[in-house]
């Protein structure tokens, strides 16, 4: 009888190696405090944010002297008073919320659809078309999306060119709060296909069918079926987008011309134009804070469990 013998792949020498060096530098005994150790690095990123909502805040409390342009030693709310109560920074609030509430609803209604296909079709073809397209994107950088937009919906871009041919326009298309929302939902739909798509996924094809083979169409099963089973996609995608909309800073900055800014935008101008770090830190806590207080009535409102997020007692 022949025998064999199997070469030990370099790959494998390799790997026992490495787990022979972990075990001489942590112990078997070590092992119940491997889950914390783990948790350093989360723990780090955590304390380096405190640390820098600190130095906010501290920053937030000192009012800039404009004859020396440098904050006052002493400590003063006068920041969070005019950032509440200056006109300016009012409408840019408004403008900002209600614009993050419009971005966050068209994008889902746009969003879930495509999601849905990406999910239910049985082709590949299809499906990595669609993939691609999604994840396309994330390669191109938002500021270069954005100036793209102005080549595109500009008084002498390609969409007004094409108008003119047909005897219609020019239109402005940019520089105004229209072409800004318009920039976010392109910007924010990719983000809510990722977070339904995981949710669609675990809704079973039979499911939808039950539901068919007992008389309802195809509408009655999207309202009944689909959407009550793909809720917690939907919230986490409307917090995702919500967030990222209140908070965005290049697309207002590029599509706004000036004049549709967000609140980010008016927190550069304050550290960065007027040299006024100390409203802009209020500016930016106050962000925090209102951004924070949404997305929590917006839970109340749908429940935390919707998430997923609820504790489970056992039986």
């Amino acid at each position: 009888m022949r025998h064999y013998s199997t070469a030990y792949p370099l790959s494998w020498r390799i790997f026992d190696a490495v787990e022979a060096l972990a075990k001489r530098v942590w112990p078997a005994r070590f092992a119940p405090w491997l889950p914390y150790l783990l948790l350093l690095p989360a723990l780090l990123v955590t304390g380096l944010l405190v640390i820098g909502l600190i130095e906010i805040a501290d920053s937030s409390l000192h009012v800039l002297d404009k004859a020396t342009f440098r904050s006052s030693e002493s400590y003063s709310l006068e920041n969070f008073e005019r950032a509440l109560t200056a006109s300016l920074f009012r409408n840019i609030g408004l403008r900002s919320f209600l614009g993050a509430i419009l971005v966050t609803a068209v994008t889902l209604v746009l969003a879930f659809p495509y999601a849905y296909v990406l999910v239910r079709t049985e082709s590949p073809i299809l499906r990595k078309l669609l993939l691609i397209v999604l994840f396309l994107p994330f390669f191109i950088g938002q500021v270069v999306r954005a100036y793209g937009w102005l080549i595109i919906l500009g008084n002498e871009g390609i969409l007004n060119t094409s108008l003119s041919f047909l005897g219609i326009g020019p239109f402005r298309l940019l520089f105004n709060y229209w072409a800004v929302l318009f920039g976010l939902v392109q910007t924010m739909i990719p983000f809510a296909v990722l977070m339904l798509a995981p949710a669609l996924t675990a809704i079973p094809k039979e499911t939808e069918r039950a539901a068919e083979s007992l008389g309802a169409n195809w509408i009655r099963t999207f309202q009944y079926v689909v959407i009550p089973l793909a809720r917690p996609g939907m919230v986490g995608a409307a917090i995702v987008v919500f967030t990222l909309t209140l908070t965005d800073f290049a697309i207002p900055a590029v599509l706004g011309g000036g004049s549709n800014d967000f609140i980010a935008n008016a927190i550069y101008d304050q550290f960065f134009r007027t040299s006024d770090a100390g409203l802009g830190s209020a500016l930016t806590l106050l962000l925090i804070i209102a951004g924070s207080a949404a997305v929590g009535v917006a839970l109340l409102l749908v429940g935390i469990g919707t998430l997923g997020l609820a504790g489970h007692d056992d039986d």
